[in-house]
């Protein structure tokens, strides 16, 4: 006889709330923003890029001592190298040294994608979770990194193995960060929104077109720059906050982000994100164009608008057999399929399930004759 079981059910579910603010001059002294998420008078522990250090620091360090905050400021060295599980835990010990209250005294990150995945899983970790404040200073950061609740460190030679869905309380939008930027920094960015272009926006496509050269030239600080910008935002967070824990694998943002996994992490030391993602964009735009997905006319505009906004790649890094086992390691990432988002038109997209190897190689091979200066390939055809 089998003896009875016994079954308690535990059914939560956790509420998500953050705010996404864009304020200008978030540093400036009577701008209450930074301050209105937590305790106005309890301590910070910042954690704040390198570079926006040098740059920014003074104003920073003066915005906390003009309101009398105790604020413990560590220097956090950029790049994807220093995405590591060293750093993270160097980041938890000069935590742990300077206690904050549980709930209402936010971690404040501030810089680019990088640092706020690093900070976003110290806060998710770090007492099992504490509030977190998210300051992107990249024009990555500012239209995709930052924006939703991924964080993470690259672990046993993978790109963000180690990681949590933790949101923020805030992400704060400041403009002001943007002019200081290399303008391969700028690009970086720029590479993500013409992956939202391609894949669900195609009004945003052509604002790029007709005002993406000067918007970068002037930093987006233009009235044009900021409609790209906020076109962007919107976007993005119209993808994101339906399927925050990615309950559904099939997402549209993931355009890009299947064979650029392995080339960005070959060759991390000197190819940035945005433009491995462009290098997967094109191709994969190749790919779509031969299944008779795209037309010729809108093929030929993808490559036109990466020449009119000046983007330089590295062409060389592409690799076949590389790019392959990139697809074969997001098919387990995507639970067993490769769901690889694919554009149908411009603006619209379909999962494909089916790309073989010879896809890619057609692609690949194509790929000198679209990128050449002057094609033949034209509009009108």
């Amino acid at each position: 006889m089998t003896q009875a079981e016994t079954r308690w059910q535990v059914r939560v579910n956790r509420p998500i709330a953050y705010d996404v603010v864009k304020t200008p001059d978030l540093f400036a002294p009577e701008n209450d923003t930074l301050m209105s998420f937590g305790w106005p008078q309890g301590r910070r522990f910042v954690v704040v890029d390198g570079n926006v250090m040098r740059l920014h620091g003074d104003r920073i360090e003066a915005y906390f001592q003009q309101r009398g905050i105790e604020a413990k400021i560590v220097v956090f060295p950029g790049g994807e190298e220093n995405k590591t599980i060293e750093i993270y835990q160097d980041l938890a010990r000069k935590l742990d040294a300077f206690p904050i209250h549980r709930r209402d005294e936010p971690i404040i990150a501030i810089g680019g994608g990088v640092l706020t995945d690093v900070v976003g899983f110290l806060a998710a970790s770090y007492r099992r979770g504490v509030p977190h404040i998210k300051v992107p200073t990249t024009l990555m950061g500012y239209i995709d990194a930052a924006l939703g609740i991924k964080a993470g460190i690259n672990f046993n030679g993978n790109k963000n193995r180690l990681g949590a869905f933790e949101p923020p309380r805030a992400v704060l939008l400041d403009r002001s960060f943007l002019p200081t930027l290399p303008k391969r920094h700028l690009l970086n960015g720029v590479c993500e929104i013409i992956k939202l272009a391609i894949i669900r926006d195609a009004p945003l496509l052509r604002l790029l077109e007709e005002q993406g050269a000067q918007s970068i030239a002037n930093c987006f600080s233009s009235a044009e720059g900021e409609a790209i910008l906020d076109a962007a935002i919107g976007g993005m967070l119209a993808e994101l906050a339906p399927n925050l824990h990615e309950e559904e694998l099939a997402r549209r943002v993931d355009f890009g982000h299947t064979f650029s996994y392995g080339l960005e992490t070959r060759h991390e030391h000197h190819l940035l994100h945005g433009e491995a993602v462009l290098l997967d964009i094109l191709v994969s735009v190749l790919i779509a164009y031969h299944r008779n997905l795209l037309s010729e006319a809108d093929t030929a505009r993808v490559f036109a608008l990466v020449r009119t906004l000046e983007i330089q790649l590295d062409y060389s890094v592409l690799d076949a057999q590389l790019m392959w086992d990139a697809l074969q390691d997001r098919v387990k990432h995507r639970n067993g399929q490769q769901r690889v988002p694919m554009p149908q038109g411009m603006g619209r997209c379909i999962f494909l399930n089916d790309i073989s190897r010879s896809d890619l190689n057609a692609a690949l091979s194509q790929l000198p004759t679209w990128i050449a200066p002057h094609n033949e390939h034209a509009f009108e055809r």
